[in-house]
C-alpha cells in the first residue's frame, strides 16, 4: 500500500483543521474549480446520468417539512426491526441525502437543489435535543453521527452559528457517551461497542474537528485501540460458526470483529468500517490495514452477489469501503471502485432510486448509492484524498 503524500487535507487526518469560510467563496471556489484528480474520469457519462436520476428522486420525495420519511428502525442479526409499521422522518436519511446533494457539488440556496438542502438542513436542527442527542422517532446513535457528519460539513461551508451551537453539542454527546471499551453502540452511554456505531462516530467527529470543534485526542485514541482490538490477527479466527450467510461470519485474518467477543460476526463491511476508523484516527501503515484490504479484496464479489438486491449491509458495506479503498487509492482502488460502480449502474430503478428490500427504504439506498458513485469527484473535505 502506497503511504499518501500529502496526508494533510484527507480523511487520515484527525490533527488537520480546515478553516471555516464564507459561503460565497466556497461557491465561487467550487464553481470556477478544476479538478486535476486522476480519478475524475471515473464518473463517466453513465455514472454522471444515473447519479443525477438519483439526486432528481431525492428531491421529488423530499416532504414539505424538508424530511425524507422511511422506516426507523435498527438492525437485528440480518433483518430491520422497525419501530412503527410505517414511514415516518427519519433524520439520518435526511442527513445522508443531504450529505450526497453536497458531494455533488451542490450547497445550500444555490442552484436547483439548494432549496433541497436548506430544508433538509432545517429539518435535520429541528431534531437536537437539548442534551445534543439528534433524533426523532425512536431513531439511534447510527443516526446522530450521520447528522453530526451533515453539520460539521454545512459549518464549513457557512460558519453559521446556528450551526454551530448543535453541532458542538452533538460533539460533546459523542465524546461523553464513548464508553470504557473505547466506543459506542445503539443508544448513547451504552456499556458495550460495536464497529458499525463506532466508525460513524468517529467520521463525525473527525469532521468536526476539521471545521475547528473541540474534539479530545484522548477520545480518538481510545477508539482507534478499540478498532485495533477488533482485528483478526492471521493466526486467529474470528468464528469457529461455518455460516457464511448474509451477515456471514468470517474466519479469515485481516478481518475485523462486530463486538470484542470471540462469538461473534466478522464480515466485508465491518472491515470496511475498522481500516476507515483507522485512517480517520491518522494511522497509515499498519499490517493490520494492508491485511485487511487483502480480506477486502477475497470477500468483494461474494458480498455483492449476497446483498445487491438492495439488503442495508450492501449500503453500509461500501458506505464504508468505499472510503477505505479511496484513501488506499492505486490499483486497488481502480478495481475494488468498478466493480461497485457496474453494481449499482445495474441496480437502478427506472425511477431514478435504488432498492432497499431490507432496511430503511429506497431514500436510503439511493442517498447511500449516490454518495458513494460521487466520492471521486472530491467535493467534500471528508472525503478527499
Amino acid at each position: 500500500m502506497t503511504r499518501l503524500r500529502n496526508p494533510l487535507p484527507t480523511l487520515a487526518c484527525m490533527l488537520a483543521f480546515a478553516a471555516p469560510t464564507a459561503l460565497s467563496e466556497r461557491a465561487a471556489a467550487q464553481e470556477q474549480r478544476i479538478r486535476s484528480s486522476v480519478d475524475d474520469h471515473l464518473v463517466d457519462a453513465e455514472t454522471k446520468a444515473a447519479i443525477e436520476r438519483g439526486l432528481q428522486y431525492l428531491q421529488k420525495t423530499q416532504e414539505r417539512t424538508g424530511s425524507w420519511d422511511q422506516l426507523v428502525g435498527y438492525k437485528l442479526n440480518s433483518d430491520y426491526e422497525t419501530v412503527d409499521n410505517r414511514p415516518l422522518p427519519h433524520v439520518g436519511v435526511t442527513a445522508l441525502a443531504c450529505i450526497s446533494f453536497l458531494a455533488g457539488g451542490h450547497l445550500p440556496d444555490r442552484g436547483k437543489y439548494g432549496e433541497t438542502i436548506t430544508k433538509g438542513l432545517d429539518h435535520v436542527l429541528s431534531c437536537a435535543q437539548d442534551d445534543g442527542y439528534i433524533t426523532e422517532n425512536g431513531s439511534r446513535m447510527y443516526s446522530h453521527a450521520f447528522a453530526t457528519l451533515f453539520l460539521a460539513e454545512i459549518y464549513g461551508m457557512s460558519n453559521n452559528p446556528r450551526v454551530k451551537s448543535v453541532l458542538q453539542q452533538s460533539v460533546n454527546l459523542i465524546v461523553s457517551s464513548q464508553n470504557a471499551e473505547g466506543g459506542w453502540r445503539y443508544r448513547p452511554f451504552a456499556r458495550e461497542s460495536d464497529m458499525s456505531i463506532t466508525v460513524c462516530q468517529v467520521l463525525a467527529l473527525r469532521s468536526a474537528r476539521n471545521v475547528g470543534i473541540h474534539v479530545p485526542a484522548t477520545t480518538i485514541r481510545n477508539a482507534q485501540n478499540y478498532v485495533y482490538r477488533s482485528a483478526v490477527r492471521s493466526n486467529e479466527r474470528a468464528s469457529r460458526r461455518p455460516w457464511r450467510g448474509r451477515g456471514g461470519y468470517g474466519d479469515e485474518g485481516g478481518s475485523f470483529r462486530y463486538q470484542l467477543k470471540e462469538q461473534t460476526r466478522a464480515t466485508f463491511p465491518l472491515t470496511g468500517a475498522g481500516v476507515t476508523t483507522l485512517y480517520a484516527a491518522g494511522e497509515y501503515d499498519s499490517p493490520v490495514i494492508k491485511d485487511a484490504l487483502d480480506y477486502m479484496d477475497r470477500e468483494l464479489f461474494t458480498f455483492n452477489d449476497q446483498n445487491e438486491h438492495g439488503h442495508y449491509f450492501f449500503y453500509y458495506g461500501h458506505y464504508y469501503a468505499v472510503q477505505a479503498y479511496y484513501i488506499t487509492g492505486g490499483p486497488q482502488w481502480r478495481r475494488y471502485f468498478a466493480e461497485v460502480k457496474s453494481r449499482l449502474l445495474r441496480m437502478q430503478r427506472p425511477d431514478g432510486s435504488w432498492p432497499n428490500d431490507v432496511g430503511p427504504g429506497p431514500a436510503f439506498g439511493t442517498a447511500v448509492a449516490t454518495l458513494i458513485l460521487q466520492i471521486p469527484l472530491q467535493y467534500l473535505p471528508i472525503f478527499q484524498r
